[in-house]
């Protein structure tokens, strides 16, 4: 009953035009390049964060860059942001600061991407497909701003908008997770939901623009 009660409030808070649903099995679809087409996502919680672990899955045939995930605040632009720079390289920015991930060639087909990464130390990991490749270290002892704008499909140059046509994701993207600490990747459990702040299966959106929601191939 309390659960239910819960479910019921946070659905009669949810801003217009909010969606909120168990997507499971279920894909955001960009179908064609734009600066208008988008999906923002609210946060279970609004809270900084000193540490992150973040997941997704897309599939994509772009051979240009694009960006994955964007988080910005009012105060910094790429606060937390995933992109990919060229073919077999990602890019993360932590309070628009950047490192570079080198990934194997792989065959054409769906990425499962992981990123996580702690103030404390400063150390960021990658994750692709299961396999680790790499960490590196940036932005020491920061920490990301609380009520960001969050976003996919496009790459924010400043709070919610500025896009660019040339940077947007022409794909789709699905089970996309993020937690307020550092998980292991080893024992990943998308059901161990203890600091999770987005869930795939219970996700509050909006979507704008030739977006599309459908069963995953």
């Amino acid at each position: 009953m309390e659960k239910l009660l819960l479910a019921v409030l946070l659905f009669a808070f949810l801003p217009e035009g909010m969606t909120q649903r168990d997507l499971k099995g279920k894909v955001f679809i960009f179908p064609e390049q734009s600066d208008t087409a988008y999906v923002t996502l609210i946060p279970r919680v609004r809270k900084p964060l000193r540490s992150f672990t973040l997941c997704l899955k897309a599939f994509t045939d772009l051979t240009r860059t694009y960006s994955l995930f964007s988080y910005n605040t009012k105060f910094r632009d790429n606060e937390l942001l995933l992109f990919a720079s060229k073919k077999g390289e990602y890019e993360l920015y932590i309070g628009n600061a950047k490192v570079a991930f080198k990934v194997p060639q792989f065959r054409h087909g769906p990425v499962h991407l992981c990123v996580s990464w702690e103030s404390v130390s400063g150390i960021a990991e990658l994750w692709m497909n299961g396999k680790p490749v790499g960490r590196k270290g940036l932005r020491r002892g920061y920490t990301l701003g609380r009520d960001a704008k969050i976003i996919l499909g496009q790459e924010q140059d400043s709070f919610g908008g500025n896009f660019d046509a040339k940077q947007s994701f022409v794909g789709e993207i699905w089970d996309v997770y993020l937690w307020d600490h550092v998980v292991s990747f080893k024992n990943l459990c998308f059901t161990c939901y203890t600091g999770i702040i987005l869930n795939w299966r219970a996700l509050s959106y909006q979507a704008k623009g030739y977006v599309v929601v459908k069963p995953r191939l």
